[in-house]
């Protein structure tokens, strides 16, 4: 009866090949593994492995440890030292005071040694692989990623990653959906929240809660957000039961909405579905913290919104009495994911509530203007009076925004420099209708008029009435200030300007 031929043992080179490709090690990790290995089981049989020497072959197919000792005539420490008699026989050409690598036998070490190379064996490639997949995934918190049910403990999902079973994520009960249940070998999408180094491996801690979870949801349901087009400016979350966006765009033929919405709702709905019937509502984001206050408390119908307190960020909206409720929500969640939104403290009261209440409507727009104004806040007294760019009414907000960025926000600066004016990212023809809005709403004031047209003293004005019967015939006047004047002066008695009476030539 022929006996099946025992096939031969895989060489070095071979299982470290298979560590390489198969488990994702790099030659030099395993080397430095098997190194560590074989001077942990040295030390455990002779006490030290200062003086352990590990060699391996050129092409990796062994690898082999040597004793590195010192010839001497007379042996003191036998582990480090070597008799000049025994060294001979092992090489002709040594002296005393030579050192010597003398190769040693694995299999001689005993069975305690061994399993310490084991051990030191297998804590090597494990925290090898878990350098290695920490930074395989270190740049990957806060994006996407896919696995299945394992197993549950203590309320905490365990799900399989991957990476032939050795990368499991843990989804802690503080990050779950608390609508969502899952069974053995269902699918899992959630997002990377951490990754954590444990004597095991690596824990990547996911998260279903996390609003990057809908924001990228979109992202694969939407080509405009993907092409940039349409931008989430921010994204709220009440887990498993609302959501609130912010979106805007770059196109103005592009509504954010709509297209984030889809035709009859689809896009949208597969992004519920992934959801497990979570609410989304997407709204449009406003610069305008009034208009984007009241864009937040959709679905609800807000009239109006005051600013109450710029510093606190403290705004009123006012509603009609069908729409409060509409406007807090179930249990408050409305107002509270809308106040979340805009980073206002949003109150909500009825037009009946706010009866008794004096707003001003010239005071709101003033606290909103001054909300994202860098300079000192302007007050109702001076509001009449525009000095920058940024306070033109009708001026276009990139337009506005890219003046100031190269230092032409004051309106005199802008006056004086406007002829040669070159504005990364403003078009001659924008610059052109900036100068217009100027000549439309702002006076300006020369040098020196100022001070012409200064109020006349007392005096100054009693000297003008006493020429004003005069004045009367004559019927002239300063060509400065208006004032009274006769043929016989040569100087205006109240602003003090010099003329000349002339004879017209005809």
């Amino acid at each position: 009866m022929a006996k099946n031929k025992k096939e031969p043992e895989p060489n070095m080179a071979e299982l470290i090949r298979a560590l390489i490709q198969e488990k994702g090690y790099s030659e030099e990790s395993v080397k430095q593994t098997l190194e560590n290995a074989l001077k942990a089981a040295y030390k455990r049989t002779y006490g030290t492995c200062e003086n352990a020497i590990v060699k391996f072959a050129d092409d990796m197919s062994d690898v082999s440890i040597y004793s590195r000792k010192t010839v001497v005539d007379g042996v003191y420490d036998p582990v480090t030292e070597i008799e000049l008699e025994d060294a001979k026989k092992l090489s002709d050409e040594v002296e005393i005071g030579d050192e010597i690598d003398i190769l040693e036998d694995p299999k001689s070490f005993d069975r305690s040694a061994v399993s310490t190379g084991k051990q030191t064996a297998h804590q090597g490639l494990n925290e090898t692989l878990r350098d290695s997949l920490y930074n395989q995934y270190k740049d990957k918190v806060g994006e996407m990623i896919n696995g299945y049910y394992q197993r549950e403990k203590n309320g905490n999902i365990y799900i399989n990653l991957g990476n032939e079973g050795r990368l499991e994520g843990v989804l802690p009960l503080k990050y779950q959906s608390p609508r969502e249940s899952y069974e053995m070998g269902d699918r899992i999408k959630a997002i990377i929240a951490e990754l954590k180094k444990t004597n095991s491996g690596l824990q990547i801690v996911l998260s279903r809660s996390d609003p990057r979870l809908v924001e990228i949801a979109m992202e694969m349901e939407v080509p405009e957000i993907d092409e940039g087009t349409v931008k989430i400016e921010k994204c709220v979350r009440d887990a498993g039961y609302r959501t609130k966006m912010a979106v805007s765009t770059t196109r103005e033929e592009i509504d954010p909405v709509g297209a984030c919405v889809g035709k009859n709702g689809l896009r949208i709905q597969n992004v519920i579905r992934e959801l497990l019937g979570e609410k989304i509502d997407v709204l449009r984001y406003d610069a305008d913290p009034t208009i984007f206050i009241q864009n937040a408390l959709s679905p609800a119908k807000v009239n109006r919104v005051v600013i109450m307190d710029v510093e606190k960020k403290q705004a009123l909206a006012i509603v009609d009495e069908d729409q409060f409720s509409l406007a807090i929500g179930k249990s408050g969640q409305n107002v509270r994911l809308a106040n979340r939104l805009c980073d206002w403290n949003i109150d909500v009261k009825t037009e009946e509530q706010c009866a008794d209440m004096d707003f001003s409507n010239k005071a709101t727009s003033l606290a909103a203007r001054n909300l994202f104004n860098d300079e000192p806040a302007v007050t109702e007294e001076e509001s009449d009076e525009i000095y920058t760019i940024s306070e033109l009414p009708g001026i276009k907000e990139n337009v506005s925004q890219a003046i100031k960025n190269a230092g032409y926000d004051d309106i005199v600066k802008f006056l004086e420099s406007y002829e040669s004016l070159e504005i990364e990212g403003v078009t001659k023809e924008e610059l052109n209708e900036v100068y217009e809005l100027i000549k439309e709403n702002v006076e300006i004031v020369e040098e020196g008029e100022e001070e012409a047209s200064a109020p006349a003293s007392k005096e100054e004005t009693a000297a003008a009435e006493e020429n004003n019967s005069e004045a009367e015939d004559e019927g002239y006047e300063c060509p400065n200030c208006h004032a009274p004047i006769t043929i016989d002066m040569t100087q205006c008695p109240v602003c003090g300007t010099e003329f000349v009476f002339t004879e017209d030539e005809e």
